[in-house]
């Protein structure tokens, strides 16, 4: 396939995890890829390792990039937009943290990188997605919320209330873009093995790779507009404990 008419797609947070899950995915499906993230070295690691896998100009670029650093996301997107030459199909914001904090409490710090990365970051790149996909008549936009955000329990409140944020912005977003020919989508994993989660004792029956919620993202991309559950059997869950009342969701463990 020539390069140019290969589709384009933004990752941003694609060093590790779903991520760079969805990245290979995409890749073997054919894209052109920019990939975003604040870890460098993992970034390059990311991107030789597709373009190695194939002959013919590079597939992937990497573009190292803090998405806290709201002021240079213009400038960035325009970049990667005129690279693309107009083929920028897809932005995936799968960019996100969850620091384990210490003896169950968390820093206002902490808390605060959290919010701006889980939250403030997707606004600032899924905004200047949304205006130039709207001018384009198509795209589709992705971002990677959480079933951590259907409902607050406690632990973590600051990452709940991240991708519950995230969660209501992705459905305004989806709100004002109809007609608009650009599609929407709020993807809202369970359990994932990825770094983030790496100290966290997971449910092994209730666990996914991240290439399994990679490939899931993909067939959503190509089809869906609204919410997606990964795996599916979340809807009902999260439907459950939705229901629940407040003295039974106070005596949940997590």
């Amino acid at each position: 396939m020539a390069e140019r008419t290969m589709p384009g797609a933004l990752i941003l947070g694609a060093s590790s995890g779903i991520g760079a899950a969805l990245a290979r995915e995409l890749a073997r499906q054919g894209y052109r890829l920019a990939l975003v993230a604040r870890n460098e070295a993992a970034l390059t690691a990311l991107t030789n390792e597709i373009n190695g896998e194939h002959a013919g100009p590079p597939q992937a670029r990497s573009y190292p990039c803090d998405v806290r650093v709201f002021d240079d996301a213009p400038d960035l997107f325009q970049r990667i937009n005129e690279g693309m030459d107009g083929a920028l199909r897809v932005v995936a914001y799968v960019a996100g943290i969850m620091p384990s904090g210490k003896a169950g409490a968390w820093t206002f710090e902490e808390e605060r990188t959290m919010i701006e990365t889980n939250l403030l970051g997707a606004m600032r790149w899924l905004d200047l997605a949304a205006e130039s996909f709207s001018r384009a008549g198509e795209g589709v936009i992705v971002g990677v919320s959480s079933v951590a955000g259907d409902r607050g329990r406690r632990g973590n409140s600051a990452y709940m209330a991240s991708k519950a944020g995230l969660s209501t912005y992705l459905e305004s977003l989806r709100y004002r873009l109809r007609g608009t020919g650009v599609r929407v989508i709020t993807i809202k994993p369970g359990y994932v093995a990825t770094p983030m989660t790496a100290d966290l004792k997971l449910p092994q029956a209730l666990t996914i790779t991240p290439e399994r919620a990679a490939k899931r993202i993909v067939q959503a991309a190509k089809k869906n507009s609204g919410v997606v559950y990964v795996p599916s059997y979340w809807a009902p869950i999260m439907w459950g404990i939705r229901q629940l009342p407040a003295a039974a969701i106070a005596r949940l463990p997590i």
